[in-house]
């Protein structure tokens, strides 16, 4: 599947009905999600993917659009019940797990994929809890983190290696009342981080 195509289905992934400030519900856009699944793709690192704190889904789902054997997981019943919806509409079949990342026991995958929060919310456990958990279990890591992390990530995840990075600017629609603007543009960087 191409890029573009891949892009154009998951914009009809349905985002979070009632988003957490807390837990920095945001969706990952469509063009973000297809750009980190080609890659990967075109890696041969998406045969069998995890995806730590899913939300709705749209990377478990566009990896098991590109024939990957996929599992989302997040804590939040609702967000799941949506991502459920939203394999169901995209005719794809994702295990979806309700729980806790830093409780579950995972066996050893190839690939994780994710967005985790950002660590900008006080009450957030940001993203250390979502790499700390990733660079057990996974040979290989996408992950979409806030421009200008990379020598934190270089540092948290070591022996880990950032092997590649990808910038990319994505909007943030007013969601929360802390938002000054309608849209907000943010930048973000993809870290491909190898642990093999």
């Amino acid at each position: 599947m191409r890029k573009r195509q891949l892009e154009i289905l998951l914009q009809r992934v349905r985002g979070f009905t009632s988003p957490s400030a807390t837990m920095e519900q945001y969706m990952t856009p469509p063009s973000l999600a297809s750009d980190l699944l080609h890659i990967a793709y075109m890696r041969g690192e998406l045969s069998q993917v995890l995806d730590l704190g899913c939300g709705t889904g749209i990377l478990a789902i566009g990896a098991a659009l590109m024939g990957a054997r996929a599992c989302g997981v997040d804590i939040d019943s609702q967000a799941l019940r949506i991502a459920r919806e939203n394999a169901e509409l995209l005719g794809v079949h994702v295990d979806f797990i309700l729980g806790d990342i830093e409780r579950i026991a995972f066996r050893r995958v190839k690939t994780i994929i994710m967005n985790p929060p950002f660590g900008a919310q006080h009450a957030s456990r940001g993203d250390r809890a979502f790499l700390r958990r990733a660079v057990e279990i996974a040979d290989v890591i996408y992950t979409i983190h806030n421009a200008g992390s990379l020598n934190f990530v270089r540092s948290f995840v070591y022996p880990c290696r950032v092997e590649e990075v990808y910038k990319a600017r994505i909007p943030i629609k007013r969601t929360f009342e802390f938002h000054r603007k309608d849209v907000e543009w943010i930048g973000v960087e993809l870290y491909r981080i190898v642990c093999k």
